[in-house]
């Protein structure tokens, strides 16, 4: 008797810790975001105006789902308010538009410093011999489930007078890529045919940046993603969503790799750049 009564307590245990989450959730699906949070989002992702009413919803449903499962700490004195909560949620959770995943299932919590932040690095040279450094960062994606960002330049990006650098895209571009049980700039495909595309595709992109790089040639991407193929997917991710039209004119391959990942095409939702035009005077021959 006794022993059917714990396993029923047990049963109904697991039952309640299955069902509470999914039903708290559902609640906070179907209230509306507040104005001010709307507010923030139009105002802090230059992406968001050019949407479609259909993606708009998406992202909001994403967003409500980001605040409601994820942690956000302060650091360094900084007290995390609702406009950062919602410009970090509504940056990250561009990623996953149209794509059926979880919303970073991996992730628990997001720390926020106010400005750029002082970690430790051991380097070791060739001979063995291990120096200790410090080294200032913007963000920082960890496999132990938090992100690390700089609210100082998560404010200013996204906002089209500010460029083309994203903390949040390139932070939580590294969470994707881990998802395939890795950090090596090959997220979760899917398929091995889509293995081989993207290999192949990302591979010469990635060797031509890191010749761009050597040589100090400007590209539509930037130079630090030839650091390693996980910086350049970041790099790339960022480039997709900021600079959607400069990437697809200089990297069409990989513009299309990227499309049928994250399975939008941002160039609907920002404008083109305006060209500038010069004119042309040639020098005499001497």
């Amino acid at each position: 008797m006794e022993a059917a009564i714990v396993c029923a307590a047990l049963a109904l245990a697991v039952l309640l810790a299955w069902f509470v989450p999914r039903w708290r959730l559902h609640r906070v699906l179907a209230r509306p975001l507040t104005d001010f949070q709307l507010g923030v989002i139009e105002r802090n992702v230059a992406q968001y105006q050019g949407m479609p009413r259909e993606l708009r919803a998406q992202l909001q449903g994403l967003v409500k789902q980001f605040l409601h499962q994820k942690t956000f700490v302060g650091c360094a004195g900084l007290e995390v308010t609702e406009e950062m909560r919602v410009t970090i949620a509504a940056q990250a959770c561009l990623l996953l538009l149209n794509r059926p995943t979880r919303v970073y299932p991996g992730l628990h919590a997001v720390l926020v410093y106010p400005g750029a932040f002082l970690v430790p690095r051991r380097q070791q040279d060739e001979a063995g011999v291990v120096t200790e450094t410090r080294q200032d960062l913007l963000g920082e994606s960890w496999g132990d489930g938090r992100v690390v960002l700089s609210w100082e330049h998560v404010r200013r990006a996204g906002l089209p007078a500010e460029g083309t650098h994203n903390v949040v895209l390139h932070e939580f571009a590294h969470q994707l890529d881990s998802e395939s049980g890795s950090n090596n700039g090959a997220p979760f495909l899917g398929s091995p045919e889509r293995y081989r595309s993207w290999s192949e595709t990302l591979s010469r992109d990635f060797d031509l940046l890191r010749r761009d790089a050597y040589w100090g040639q400007r590209d539509v991407l930037d130079p630090y993603g030839a650091t390693n193929p996980a910086e350049f997917f970041a790099v790339a991710t960022e480039s997709f969503f900021e600079q959607p039209h400069e990437l697809a004119a200089r990297h069409p391959e990989l513009y299309a790799e990227f499309e049928a990942y994250y399975r939008v095409d941002p160039r609907a939702w920002l404008p083109a750049p305006v060209l500038e035009h010069h004119d042309v005077v040639y020098g005499q021959w001497r």
